[in-house]
């Protein structure tokens, strides 16, 4: 009966279905290559699998140990196998990997370098990958797989040997994928290197092959590797221990370097298999052999580890007797175990050389005098040094044998240890299984940071999780152990809390904020920007845009908002700056402020808002009063959710792009949770794609919105969605639902009002109210002065008081003295619960611009203040 043992992108083949698929290779890796594989898809399901792993009765792990059984492998060494695992492929790992060997957590996108110039750069994958596995460590060629998956390649991998650990375990990785790109990309043959006519059917495709092995079996690769295609050697190394005077006696040094000898049996390249001794004393070599003898002896005995293979027992058979011969020349000294578990071999010879592994090390001399002489030679094999000294002689001793050509230095007791995103062999797998590429392109450009974004929007499922509501924000908060930067929320919108990032979170937060800016119309070359959000007291306003300009290499001048306006605004005039980054209410006073200057200076050419909404009426005033070209928003964003959308030039008031590299967004029903329908408004919902400091899984912003159909003019394919308010924007006084925007839009459009407008809710014995609060201009004042200072609409029906009352005075436009019967007349369900059901009480205050209640952090408007005591 013949076993399916081949894995072809999803199915199970047997060795003549293999075959036959060999011939269409390349047409199968065309058509996966045509679906671009996102990095975020491979650490998603990783991670799913590294959770499996770690539990030992979890159906994946115990299939894996099975296999890993029937081939042989002894439960402990199976059971460190699936944890080293587990560790390997739990998201940090691997996004650290990302970051440091490919600059960031999306590497395939073709984003600019340099903010100031047209060219784009991206890491694409190289095409088919074939990987031809090592036989003797089961975990090597899987992980190698990850790492092709993670660069976005087709992956084809040769294993030999009976066992399918490596067939099982990725085959369950692409179960975890949703998506059914990492299927599509992995292919694994078992077969024996004896079968040459599978391999170079597979190397005939392929962009790429990494090889393990021997010298041999790597030059038998390199072989059938057609010209053009890049050969990725992961071929041999030794490595060795490095002891000083002062430390070859420590009982904690010689534990250190057994442990390291006996973890995997000296299997691994970072495996030590000589001690050298800072000395040409051959009497210390012999010295130092009996008592490390000892501490092997113990360390062993602490393991019971397997005994060798048949010609691996022949091989160190071969290398003892030589050793003993050589004892009567005085040149060795043997000490084995008497069940033959281990051997210290010492040799007066300096010479480096390779030991025949399971518990067996050579001792030998070697002054530091003579470290690069000796070693050099063999530079091409060195891989890790296991240092043992003092602080002054490490950093000696770490150059020596670096310059002699070893890749790592370490301390002994960790030979076998690595860090996140370590390069092996000296190089960054990720980067060789990579390719550079750019794109250099015209002045049609110079708004695009990404040309992906022309092409198509990449949008990732969301998790299969509940919704969670602003209010319950603290629910995404259960694991904050690897936050590192925190900022607290305006309280806006609900009580003040901190959300947690990391420094990789915010930087490429940033990053999109800075592409965002890009989009708007922020030039980079020539704009010279003052930055005025607000700042201090945890808040992130001012720090953001800071990171932001810094990312656009922009010039900047970081003021932030300050109490004395018209300081402001001379610093505008005598700094030249152009761009203005603020809050709309606070640009409004400086300029108010600043009036005479910078009406007279005309040099603001453009102005990038956030936090609020910015009236049509406020922006014309400052377009034809200062000359101003451009206001648009700097983005759409919150403390809790970062960057979630950006504007273009095309792109109205209200409406965004969403930023597709950093969030999903759903618009689900008001009532339920269903998608809402295209153009009907819903609760706006984010994921974050990369957030590390907490997780933010369909999380509810508490904004309210509604998808944008058709393609936008400027070309890109990102979702577009427009803003329709808060939560809090839509509330109930009366028993009636109102909103916010329609007391706005009678304000400005029906009143010409410019300024900033709020609506407080309260309550008393005689029952409840709604005042409509709009901030007075300065030119009211005389005004102010000769009318009721508080007009109200009770429940017997509206009063007319000063309802035409206007005031023109020289360098000001006319002002409008609004009355409660102006928002009556144009908001008929808002006069249906005043004057129809005698429910409420309208009133309407004129005041000045610190008269309205504001966010203690930053200054932002209150836009609904609900005083009744059921909402206190």
């Amino acid at each position: 009966m013949t076993i399916d043992q081949h894995y072809w992108q999803g199915a199970w083949v047997d060795d003549a279905e293999a075959d036959r698929r060999l011939d269409g290779l390349g047409d199968d890796v065309r058509a996966a290559l045509g679906q671009p594989l996102s990095p975020l898809v491979v650490l998603a399901a990783c991670d799913r699998l590294a959770a499996a792993l770690a539990d030992p009765n979890s159906g994946p792990s115990t299939r894996l140990a099975a296999e890993l059984a029937a081939s042989d492998v002894p439960a402990q060494e199976a059971a460190r196998t699936l944890n080293d695992l587990a560790e390997a492929l739990g998201r940090e790992p691997l996004e650290t990997k990302l970051m440091r060997e490919l600059g960031g957590i999306d590497p395939g996108r073709l984003a600019r370098f340099d903010f100031r110039e047209e060219i784009f750069e991206a890491w694409l994958p190289v095409g088919l990958l074939v990987h031809v596995a090592p036989g003797n460590a089961p975990a090597a060629g899987a992980l190698s797989v990850v790492e092709g998956l993670l660069a976005g390649n087709v992956n084809a991998v040769k294993t030999s040997g009976g066992s399918r650990f490596t067939q099982l375990l990725l085959a369950q990785l692409a179960e975890l994928d949703p998506s059914g790109l990492i299927a599509a990309r992995t292919i694994v043959l078992n077969f024996p290197s004896s079968r040459t006519d599978w391999l170079r059917r597979l190397c005939a495709q392929a962009d790429a092959v990494a090889a393990w092995g021997g010298e041999e079996a790597i030059a038998g690769v390199a072989a059938l590797v057609p010209p053009g295609c890049r050969l990725v050697d992961w071929g041999p190394k030794l490595s060795f221990s490095y002891l000083t005077k002062d430390t070859w006696s420590s009982p904690a040094t010689l534990s250190g370097i057994a442990e390291d000898i006996c973890r995997l049996d000296q299997q691994a390249c970072s495996s030590p298999q000589v001690v050298y001794l800072d000395t040409e004393d051959a009497d210390q070599v012999f010295a130092f052999a009996e008592r490390f003898a000892e501490v092997l002896d113990r360390t062993v005995a602490a393991l019971a580890p397997a005994a060798p293979e048949l010609l691996e027992r022949a091989e160190i058979s071969n290398t003892v007797l030589v050793a003993r011969l050589e004892e009567h020349l005085g040149l060795t000294r043997v000490h084995e175990a008497a069940d033959g578990s281990w051997r210290v071999l010492a040799d007066t010879r300096n010479a480096l050389r390779a030991s025949p592994l399971h518990r067996t090390v050579w001792v030998k001399p070697l002054p530091r005098t003579r470290i690069v002489d000796v070693l050099r030679p063999m530079r091409r094999y060195l891989q890790t040094v296991g240092l043992g000294a003092g602080r002054t002689d490490t950093a000696e001793l770490a150059q020596a044998v670096l310059a002699a050509g070893a890749q790592r230095v370490t301390v002994p007791g960790r030979m076998l240890h690595s860090y996140n995103g370590e390069p092996h062999d000296g190089v960054y797998a990720l980067q060789r299984y990579s390719r550079r590429v750019d794109v250099q392109l015209d002045a049609r450009f110079t708004g695009d940071a990404c040309l992906d974004d022309l092409v198509s929007a990449r949008e990732l499922t969301p998790p299969p999780v509940e919704v969670v509501s602003k209010t319950d924000f603290e629910l995404l908060q259960d694991d904050l152990s690897r936050a590192e930067v925190f900022f607290r929320s305006g309280g806006s919108s609900g009580a003040p809390k901190l959300s947690a990032f990391t420094w990789d979170d915010y930087h490429e937060h940033m990053r999109s904020g800075a592409e965002g800016l890009l989009a708007a119309g922020f030039d980079a070359r020539t704009d010279r920007a003052m930055n005025l959000f607000f700042g201090g007291l945890l808040y992130g306003g001012f720090p953001s845009f800071f990171s932001v300009l810094e990312t656009l290499q922009a010039v900047q001048f970081p003021m932030a908002a300050q109490e004395d306006h018209a300081l402001v605004a001379r610093s505008i005039v005598e700094h030249q700056v152009n761009t203005l980054f603020g809050m709309p209410n606070y640009l409004l006073r400086v300029f108010t402020a600043g009036e005479a200057e910078l009406r007279a200076y005309r040099g603001v050419r453009k102005v990038f808002y956030g936090g609020e909404h910015f009236p049509q009426a406020q922006q014309d005033w400052l377009r034809s009063e200062f000359g101003v070209e451009l206001i648009r928003s700097a983005a759409y964003g919150s403390v809790d959710a970062g960057p979630l959308g950006y504007q273009c030039p095309d792109a109205p008031d209200r409406v965004h792009h969403l930023f597709s590299g950093l969030q999903t967004l759903e618009i689900l029903a008001l009532e339920e949770d269903r998608p809402a329908v295209l153009g009907e408004t819903g609760r706006l919902v984010f994921t974050a794609h990369t957030r590390r400091g907490q997780r933010l899984d369909r999380y509810e912003i508490g904004d309210l919105g509604r998808w944008m159909p058709g393609e936008c003019p400027c070309g890109r394919r990102t979702p577009r969605f427009e803003l329709l308010g808060r939560f809090g924007d839509i509330f109930r006084s009366g028993s009636h639902f109102l909103n916010l925007r329609r007391f706005t839009a009678v304000a400005e459009e029906t009143l010409g009002h410019r300024g900033a407008l709020q609506i407080v809710l309260d309550e008393d014995d005689a029952g409840e109210s709604l005042t409509v609060r709009l901030e007075a201009q300065a030119s009211e004042a005389t005004a102010r002065e000769a009318l009721a200072p508080e007009a109200e609409v009770g429940t017997a029906g509206a009063q007319a008081s000063g309802a035409d009352a206007r005031e023109t005075s020289a360098g000001t436009r006319p002002q409008v003295r609004a009355t409660p019967q102006d928002f009556l007349d144009g908001y008929p369900e808002l006069a249906a619960a005043v004057v129809r059901d005698r429910l409420v009480e309208l009133r309407v205050e004129h005041l000045p611009s610190d008269g309205f209640e504001r966010t203690a952090a930053s200054g932002k408007l209150l836009a609904v203040v609900d005083k009744r005591k059921r909402n206190r």
